[in-house]
């Protein structure tokens, strides 16, 4: 208990700043891997470590194109920041860039159990990627290392990387939140166990369920124990009304930006949903993080840089449909946990309900806590104890429905189960 709650308050402390959108801007540092003859940034301003070999070596997915150490103070282990393959939505090998904490000390039988950490809506421009600071990672890290975790925490596609980041593009968000555990199976010095747990918060919590929905089939040797979505968007064809009079109403404009990115202008025709003033507008998400989109929309009138809602329009209803996982039609294939706050003033508290229905109707092996009053952000803090035991609980072993019971929530566990 003493070690979880160290752990929660670690957890409380980066994740905070990653739920709330937080940017995280650009290093001024160097890197110290070599490049290639060939080389193409996603952004001139980045450092060199981020410029990708081109054209990319034939390999398999998770294969590590190059790494630096990371020297961090205060880091309870060590830390390098990784570029490897993965494939994108269109099914192209492309590189993605993350980062690998290893815990110190001797590594169990079988190497150190792995979470796989999906982070939260950061934004879609370069300069948003989390591996660019790292130190904003340190107390999660820490706490995670000090519980005997190795923890890779990928930047998804297109952060830091060249081309578009493809926001809550479901398949783009897994591959790349499973490659890097791939990756991790062959990084020196890892001892990375095949074992391992996903776990993401809001853009997280989708790319989480997402990679628990593709894990067999995309990652066959690995073993997946189980996953924990903090407030999972889901219920898309209902978003945009949802978000017209929101604070974060640009996530609309991000969700078009990043579906066109996913599958191209034939199949997300951005010019059937925005105005000509609202493709204007969409330029700000390539050099704008979630704080500056907010303040740059603060004061538009969503509406009028709409044509229609895209539910209504056949290829962008197919979109958000086939990216929604309340769409699944066969379970994650491991135990799943859901956690929302109630008073959640992004994702509708009311969303994970219809979600959690929906997927007890297909089967799913699944509970969910609501955290009553609680906010997007501030349902970590009193989650984070139990969330951490129903983890290594997964990693034991141990049956479902779990017995947890954390103070303050309500638990919901599938009818029968």
């Amino acid at each position: 208990m003493t070690r979880n709650r160290l752990v929660a308050i670690a957890l409380t402390a980066v994740l905070g700043i990653v739920a709330l959108g937080f940017f995280w801007s650009s290093s001024n540092s160097s890197s110290g891997s070599g490049k290639s003859s060939t080389t193409t940034k996603g952004s001139p301003d980045l450092p060199d470590f981020y410029a990708v070999p081109n054209p990319l070596p034939e390999s398999s997915s998770g294969t590590i194109l190059k790494s630096e150490p990371v020297a961090l103070a205060g880091l309870n282990g060590s830390m390098s920041r990784v570029m490897y393959t993965s494939i994108s939505e269109l099914g192209v090998t492309i590189a993605v860039t993350g980062l690998i904490a290893i815990p110190n000390g001797t590594p169990p039988s079988g190497g150190w159990p792995v979470i796989t950490w999906a982070h939260g809506t950061t934004g879609i421009a370069d300069s948003c990627a989390p591996s660019l600071k790292p130190d904003e990672f340190l107390t999660m890290a820490n706490g995670l290392l000090d519980a005997g975790y190795l923890v890779v925490a990928t930047d998804y596609e297109g952060l830091g990387t060249p081309g578009r980041h493809p926001y809550i593009s479901g398949n783009s968000e897994a591959y790349g939140t499973l490659d890097i555990v791939k990756a991790a199976q062959v990084f020196p010095g890892a001892n990375a166990s095949k074992n391992y747990v996903i776990w993401g918060h809001s853009q997280g919590g989708h790319a989480a369920m997402f990679a628990g929905h593709d894990a067999e089939a995309y990652a066959p040797d690995l073993n997946l124990k189980g996953v924990v979505a903090g407030a999972p968007p889901s219920q898309l064809l209902l978003i945009n009304a949802a978000l017209q009079k929101s604070p974060y109403k640009y996530y609309v404009l991000m969700a078009a930006a990043g579906l066109n990115a996913a599958a191209g202008d034939t199949s997300a025709p951005l010019d059937k949903v925005l105005t000509p003033a609202g493709l204007t507008f969409l330029s700000n998400v390539d050099t704008m993080c979630t704080g500056e989109l907010g303040k740059a929309s603060a004061s538009v009138d969503l509406s009028s840089l709409q044509l229609a809602d895209p539910a209504s329009v056949p290829e962008w209803n197919l979109l958000l449909t086939n990216n929604d996982p309340g769409t699944f039609t066969a379970p994650i294939p491991v135990p799943l946990l859901i956690i929302h706050g109630g008073n959640d003033e992004q994702i509708p508290v009311a969303s994970s309900a219809l979600l959690f229905d929906q997927l007890c109707k297909i089967g799913q092996v699944e509970q969910r806590w609501v955290f009553a009053g609680q906010s997007h952000a501030g349902v970590i803090a009193p989650s984070s104890n139990s969330m951490l035991s129903w983890i290594g609980d997964r990693f034991a072993g141990k049956p479902m429905p779990d017995a947890i019971r954390p103070d303050g929530a309500v638990v919901q566990s599938c009818p029968g189960s």
